[in-house]
């Protein structure tokens, strides 16, 4: 069994009875400029104030040791270049990524109190190793922590970085971690090695052409907008529960045979031009796996997109073709230098923040749907969805952000994000009312 130390912390709250050190190596050390998806996700944690922590708890399979735990977090260490990153700062500030290729991370044991909920436990966890202040040059950005309770280790509770993975990348990691005998060896683009490239006359010449097609886009952007005054804190974020949205998306991408996703973008976008303004500015969140060595890397590769239609007046069958294809240049030019993107939109004097921002997270929905078509008396005796607000504060959200999820029940969650100062709560509201709407309206007719 692995040696154990008491550790010490500022923070208050639950402490840990023993962190075990976990040491570890692996290839691929070196010190270089972010990778254009590290870039992004850094520009984000900045704006938002926050360091973007991910990942989750599970139960542990009966029989599993603190040994076993310990050899799972130094299998990974060494596997997943993310996970033993840090940052440097360079000498005019900005960060740069260092791979190391050897350290040591704390395992944190946690006991649970006799007459506590294991569960519960280790959802207080998760949750003060997400509310703890993160050092982005001193700790590595996993932190682990182990649950005992009466001394057999239950639960265990994971928290990283946003720098170190994406969601695809996320679901990667726990699949092989999972069955590390059955894991593949490592084939991806590393960070280093996409930070590398970037910098080659290849790289440019991609950062090229996708800024040509964002300037495109950005011409048809308003000028910045003067944030207004509102009462109480400026972002908020809400959460819409739709039973109905899902069987309409499945009807119309049956009929249609377009992708539930550019289905789902051109309700959106509908609903959004319903607001006001044309063109209507939609922002994707694009995994980017589609290109050469993003397939099976676990790194933050994902990025947004940008792309415009005009879709006034028009008719449903038009509108989702003008989606369509406009989103065909948003997913091809995603992968760039964001900061190249934010000079040129100060050039141009625009709103690099305007648009419908939209992250499309479903699993169980993404690739087809189960079951029968749904019909239309079904459709038409589905409740309207469920609205709540749930966050209110003063650190930044995005502007404005749909995430979209499955749910139990069949439901889909879209979780909305508002500048409040840009779109009120009323008007954020509406937008996925409206796209509810819109979408069985469609699938009915």
């Amino acid at each position: 069994m692995p040696d154990t130390a008491t550790p010490s912390f500022a923070d208050t709250g639950i402490r840990p009875s023993a962190r075990i050190p976990v040491r570890f190596s692996g290839d691929g050390a070196g010190t270089a400029e972010l990778s254009w998806g590290q870039r992004e996700i850094w520009r984000t944690m900045v704006r938002q104030r926050s360091w973007l922590p991910i990942g989750g708890w599970s139960r542990l399979a009966p029989g599993t040791t603190l040994d076993d735990v310990a050899a799972e977090l130094r299998w990974a260490m060494r596997r997943y270049q993310p996970m033993r990153t840090r940052l440097r700062y360079a000498h005019d500030g900005r960060p740069l990524q260092a791979v190391a290729d050897r350290g040591t991370i704390g395992l944190d044991v946690y006991d649970c109190p006799d007459g506590t909920d294991p569960a519960a436990f280790v959802v207080a966890i998760d949750a003060q190793d997400r509310s703890r202040p993160y050092d982005v040059v001193e700790e590595w950005p996993v932190r682990m922590g182990v649950v005992r309770h009466r001394g057999v280790p239950t639960h265990l509770s994971t928290v990283m970085c946003h720098l170190v993975t994406d969601g695809l990348g996320g679901r990667l990691f726990l699949r092989e971690v999972a069955d590390p005998a059955s894991a593949s060896p490592l084939t991806g683009t590393q960070p280093l090695e996409q930070a590398h490239w970037q910098a080659s006359p290849a790289g440019q010449r991609q950062q090229a052409a996708a800024l040509r097609h964002w300037e495109r886009v950005l011409r048809r952007l308003p000028p910045p907008r003067t944030a207004s005054t509102v009462d109480g804190p400026r972002y908020r974020r809400g959460e819409f529960r739709s039973t109905a949205l899902p069987l309409a998306t499945h009807v119309v991408s049956e009929r249609t045979g377009a992708d539930s996703s550019q289905v789902l973008m051109t309700f959106l976008a509908l609903a959004l031009g319903s607001l006001g303004g044309d063109p209507v500015v939609l922002r994707p969140m694009v995994s980017n796996r589609f290109r050469r060595g993003f397939e099976t890397v676990v790194a933050m590769v994902a990025q947004r997109g940008i792309c415009a239609a005009d879709l006034g007046g028009v008719p449903f069958a038009e509108a989702l073709r003008r989606v369509g294809s406009a989103a065909v240049g948003a997913y091809k030019y995603a992968y760039l230098d964001p900061d190249g993107v934010t000079a040129r939109a100060a050039e141009l004097a625009v709103d690099d923040e305007a648009g419908l921002w939209f992250n499309d997270r479903r699993v169980a929905t993404r690739q087809g749907f189960s079951g029968g078509l749904p019909a239309a008396d079904a459709l038409r005796a589905a409740p309207g969805g469920d609205f709540r607000w749930t966050v209110a504060q003063d650190d930044p959200f995005d502007p404005l952000s749909v995430d979209v999820d499955d749910a139990p029940g069949g439901a889909w969650l879209l979780t909305v994000f508002t500048d409040t100062a840009r779109l009120g709560t009323d008007g954020a509201e509406e937008l996925v009312r409206a796209a509810e709407r819109i979408a069985v309206r469609e699938a009915v007719s």
